[in-house]
């Protein structure tokens, strides 16, 4: 009898040990978010008003400002990633680089996350031929997500980040950790918009104006 080939595991488990190395570079926080058993229902809650403008948008950085350098330094490590897929397979984020990105942060668990999927993913057919790419990370566990997946497919890709991708999603501009947070990242790398919260037509209707 065929064995079933190990390779699948092991990027998982590499993945599992590795990532909160490579996002404490990110975050430099690990995990601090988990410090309750409310700290997950938390994270699909509610925001400040003062929170959400903070998150929603991100200015232009001038020349000189002194966060242009931490700002290229974060945004090098991100593209730096390889992150493992629900299927098993590995993705690697420098090969979105080059054209506009749509970045989701997401799980299962959060209904706010799951209600904009569908409409996540009809942007991403209207503009995929305009060069827009999306990528959801999982803020979650492959099983759930394969199963979510089944019921409720995407068309736009999914890659798992586990629970260090609130620390990721924090070096992007979450201020508060919570989900979902999308974030538009133009096609010279930066960043460009974020927002905290659940999207809106509107939202994305401004974005695939962005380059």
């Amino acid at each position: 009898m065929p064995t079933k080939s190990p390779e699948p595991e092991i990027r998982r488990r590499r993945w599992l040990f590795g990532s909160a190395a490579a996002l404490a570079v990110l975050g430099g926080a690990g995990l601090a978010w988990w410090r309750s058993k409310t700290g997950l229902d938390g994270m699909g809650g509610s925001a400040s008003s003062n929170e959400l403008k903070s998150n929603r948008e991100e200015a232009p950085l001038a020349a000189g400002d002194g966060r242009t350098a931490s700002h290229a330094k974060i945004m090098a490590d991100f593209w730096s990633l390889e992150l493992p897929t629900p299927s098993g397979s590995t993705l690697a984020l420098a090969s979105l680089r080059g054209k506009p990105l749509l970045l989701n942060f997401w799980a299962t668990w959060c209904p706010p996350c799951v209600e904009e999927l569908p409409l996540i993913d009809g942007f991403f057919k209207i503009n995929s031929k305009n060069g827009w790419q999306v990528l959801g990370l999982a803020v979650d566990q492959v099983p759930a997500v394969n199963a979510f997946l089944t019921k409720q497919p995407v068309v736009f890709p999914i890659a798992m980040a586990g629970l260090p991708g609130i620390e990721l999603s924090k070096s992007l501009g979450n201020l508060g950790g919570g989900l979902p947070f999308t974030v538009v990242i133009g096609s010279q790398g930066a960043v460009l918009h974020r927002k905290m919260g659940r999207v809106t037509a509107d939202d994305l209707q401004v974005w695939a104006t962005l380059t």
